[in-house]
């Protein structure tokens, strides 16, 4: 059993983002387990303070922490604000730096914006390779999904052929 697990960088309760993520959950590979991760949100503000070295992690950076580590790979689809990637979304990521059992995890970012997100996805790879995880790139990809339709979880059936390979194409990632 392959387990990815799927972060969606949008707060929003209606998140394309979050849908791109279930439609990738029900097309994944036969033996897949994708665990969606909902607590962006809920994690603190990140503070060197509470992250040196021998110190016991706040219970939500914690409890992600271990998740990520028992995976086999992860999943990202994260809307571009202002040319950047979200806060909240850039706090997750800050908690993670230090954690060296990451080193080396197949991750991929699959992106739902009906336009652009380029300066987005470019910072979050440079963000990600500098925490030495590791980028597969044919498992990612930026398409121009229509927001409206992903509410549904409905695309077209080309969209979905392609995050299928997608998803995939992680899957492979974690067996090599």
């Amino acid at each position: 059993m392959t387990t990815i697990v799927a972060i969606s960088g949008s707060l929003r309760e209606r998140s394309s983002n979050s849908a791109l993520l279930r439609i990738a959950a029900s097309v994944a590979p036969e033996g897949t387990d994708v665990v969606m991760y909902g607590g962006v949100g809920t994690l603190p503000h990140f503070t060197p303070d509470l992250d040196s070295e021998g110190s016991t992690p706040p219970e939500p950076v914690r409890a992600l922490r271990e998740l990520l580590i028992r995976s086999d790979a992860v999943l990202i689809s994260c809307p571009e604000y202002a040319h950047g990637v979200p806060g909240a979304f850039k706090n997750m990521l800050d908690w993670l730096v230090s954690t060296g059992e990451l080193v080396g995890k197949p991750i991929a970012l699959i992106n739902a914006a009906p336009a652009g997100g380029e300066f987005a996805h470019r910072s979050l790879i440079e963000t990600l390779r500098t925490m030495n995880w590791r980028v597969v790139e044919d498992a990612s990809l930026i398409q121009p999904f229509l927001p409206r339709k992903l509410v549904t979880d409905a695309v077209d059936d080309e969209s979905r052929k392609r995050i299928r390979d997608a998803v995939a194409a992680l899957v492979r990632a974690t067996q090599s």
